[in-house]
């Protein structure tokens, strides 16, 4: 698997450039919904169009709390995930499924958020980007994914292992 992680010098700047980016991305996104009391997801799900049956449940008073805490929470700490280089595997793939949730909801199809973005937006780039950074494990160039594989928790045989693999 240790084939995987970039070698050339650029390969490991655009892994480390893209992962630096991606995190950028949730912790801004964060920003405006950690701190501010005013957030909700379920408000936001509620204008969904092509998918609104689906993302209906989520609306219900006694669940918006806890799913906007999840939601707010969620961009943190993949965020944070994807600054330090810790768990990027596990955020990675996190944040594609949080990504994949944003481009149903946007989408009024086949255009999503609006008539400039046919099929494909910014969600499903972000996306891509971030499976590249799970694929090329991107969490070991500079980044603490490289260390914590020497600690013994996460040694070969671990279950834990796969977390910073």
């Amino acid at each position: 698997m240790s084939d995987t992680v970039p070698t050339s010098a650029s390969d490991r700047s655009f892994a480390f450039i893209f992962r630096m980016l991606m995190a950028w991305t949730f912790l801004y996104a964060a920003s405006h919904q950690v701190f501010n009391p005013k957030f909700s997801a379920a408000a936001f799900l509620k204008q969904t169009k092509t998918f609104h049956d689906v993302y209906a449940v989520f609306t219900a008073p006694s669940i918006d709390p806890v799913l906007t805490f999840l939601v707010s929470y969620g961009h943190l700490l993949i965020g944070l995930s994807l600054l330090v280089g810790f768990m990027v595997r596990v955020s990675s793939l996190c944040g594609v499924a949080l990504l994949l949730m944003y481009w149903t909801a946007h989408m009024e199809w086949p255009y999503i958020e609006n008539t400039n973005n046919f099929i494909v937006d910014y969600h499903i780039v972000y996306s891509t980007v971030l499976i590249f950074l799970f694929v090329k494990r991107a969490g070991h160039v500079w980044g603490l994914d490289a260390v914590a594989e020497n600690f013994s928790m996460f040694k070969p045989g671990s279950p834990l292992r796969p977390l910073v693999a």
